[in-house]
């Protein structure tokens, strides 16, 4: 392990008020552009529906953007909930990213639904009735399947009995690697045991890290060595006191979540100052403890005693600085920041 850790981004698009879903999606391949310069490793997207402060709906035709607005960033799903698809379409998906970007697409997996139970009943042609047709309870098997259509080679399939072929997209000369995601014991289980690398959702609350992790080496079934690395909050300021200012405009979404409340648009920085909190002060900052803000050289620090800590040579970082009123609709300058500053501090 390395003494400083290699970063990535995770981006979930985020629409802030006034903001139309095409403003948001080019700050995001703006913010692409930055990660790209500075040395980042990844650029991942997430899945997430019916959601007006995420725009971040089809990973897939995000990452075509993504990685034909850059030059040499990976760019991936963080990731593809796939109890929402059938696991031929992912797989083709990936495959045909695959074939126009060589070397840079990263698929990675998730099982929860990525968005409210009508929704995912919409999403999933009306739901499922009885455990057969639950793609949730389906989903070791659906990950097999994903992985085994995305091979060069395709799967083998039995249908009635009889044996069928398919394959993901003809004379694959690559395949995308497959990350599993999760935030418990299951999801570290599941990828030791198909031997995927794995992806730790420390940013949801920073609880059980150790435990999920030390499960996936522990128990890993892989022929390649393991490989993990850990998802957190970060944001930027000249001091930590204005990193807090931009960091607790995103209070009032946390609060949304905790509630059941609508995701509305992300507060700018100035609403944000004259709203009144929906959840008190104190759990805010029980919340913001696993969070990484501060000065550039503060959050640095921190990550790194982060990757030291849990054993990873990569950190994935969401950068989730609000935005001023004046700030122009197509960038988001304090996420640009976070990324540039903690890439030249970290990466050189």
């Amino acid at each position: 392990m390395t003494d400083t850790p290699k970063l990535s981004v995770l981006d979930l698009v985020p629409v802030r008020s006034g903001q139309t879903s095409g403003q948001a999606i080019e700050a995001s391949l703006a913010l692409a552009k930055v990660a790209d310069e500075a040395g980042f490793t990844r650029y991942w997207v997430a899945e997430h529906h019916n959601i007006e402060a995420v725009a971040s709906t089809s990973p897939a035709i995000m990452i075509a953007l993504l990685a034909s607005a850059t030059k040499r960033i990976r760019v991936g799903s963080g990731g593809v909930m796939l109890p929402n698809h059938a696991p031929l379409v992912i797989a083709e998906q990936f495959a045909f990213l695959e074939a126009a970007f060589p070397g840079r697409i990263d698929l990675g997996i998730g099982r929860a639904p990525g968005t409210d139970p009508v929704t995912q009943w919409a999403l999933r042609s009306g739901g499922a009735v009885g455990p057969e047709g639950d793609p949730v309870a389906r989903f070791p098997e659906f990950v097999q399947q994903v992985v085994a259509f995305m091979c060069p080679d395709g799967a083998g399939i039995q249908i009635g009995g009889r044996p069928f072929h398919v394959s993901a997209t003809p004379n694959a000369v690559s395949e995308s690697p497959v990350w599993l995601l999760g935030s418990s014991d299951y999801s570290a289980r599941l990828a030791a045991r198909f031997g995927l690398p794995y992806v730790f959702a420390h940013h949801f609350s920073g609880v059980g890290t150790a435990e999920a992790l030390a499960l996936y080496r522990e128990n890993y079934a892989g022929e390649e060595e393991p490989r993990s690395l850990l998802t957190v909050n970060a944001v930027v300021g000249d001091t930590k006191e204005e990193a807090l200012m931009y960091a607790r405009a995103q209070q009032h979404n946390i609060a949304a979540i905790r509630t059941g409340a609508p995701r509305l648009p992300i507060f700018t920085l100035e609403e944000s100052m004259l709203a009144t909190p929906r959840v008190p002060d104190d759990q805010f900052d029980e919340l913001m403890g696993s969070w990484h803000v501060g000065t550039a050289e503060e959050v640095a620090e921190s990550i790194t005693a982060l990757a030291q800590q849990f054993e990873v040579d990569e950190v994935m970082i969401q950068p989730v600085g609000s935005a001023k009123e004046s700030d122009p609709y197509e960038r988001v300058p304090n996420r640009e920041r976070t990324v540039r500053d903690l890439g030249r501090l970290l990466l050189g």
